[in-house]
C-alpha cells in the first residue's frame, strides 16, 4: 500500500491520537467510583468500558443504564467516550484555527502599519 507524505502522516497522527483517548479513557473508568461510573452509564445509555478490559463482564453485570432493560446488548461507552470526545476536539481543533490566524492577521497588519509616516506631521519638527 502506497501512500503520500502528507496523508500517511495525517492517518499515522489519528491513529496515535484514537490509541492515546483509548489509553486516557481506559486508565481515568479504573480511577473513578462506582457512583461516577453508574452516572456516566446512565447519561450516556452505555455499559460497560471496553470488551477488552478484563473486568468488562462484571462491569456490565453491574450496569443500571436504560438501554440494557429495553435490548440484550448495550452499546459499550468506551466507544461513544470516543466519539463524543473526537466531536470535541474538532471542535476545539477548529477554534484554534481561528484564533491563529486572526493573530496571523494582527501580526501581519502590525507590521505593515507601524512604520508608516503621519500625514499631518510636521516635516521639519525632527530636524
Amino acid at each position: 500500500m502506497v501512500c503520500g507524505g502528507f496523508a500517511c502522516s495525517k492517518n499515522a497522527l489519528c491513529a496515535l491520537n484514537v490509541v492515546y483517548m483509548t489509553d486516557v479513557i481506559n486508565a481515568s473508568w479504573w480511577v473513578m467510583s462506582n457512583k461516577t461510573r453508574d452516572e456516566l452509564e446512565r447519561s450516556f445509555d452505555c455499559c460497560g468500558l471496553f470488551n477488552f478490559t478484563t473486568l468488562y463482564q462484571q462491569d456490565y453485570d453491574f450496569c443500571t443504564a436504560i438501554c440494557k432493560s429495553q435490548s440484550p446488548t448495550c452499546q459499550m461507552c468506551g466507544e461513544k467516550f470516543l466519539k463524543h470526545s473526537d466531536e470535541a476536539l474538532k471542535i476545539l481543533g477548529g477554534v484554534g484555527l481561528f484564533f491563529s490566524f486572526t493573530e496571523i492577521l494582527g501580526v501581519w497588519l502590525a507590521m505593515r502599519f507601524r512604520n508608516q509616516k503621519d500625514p499631518r506631521a510636521n516635516p521639519s519638527a525632527f530636524l
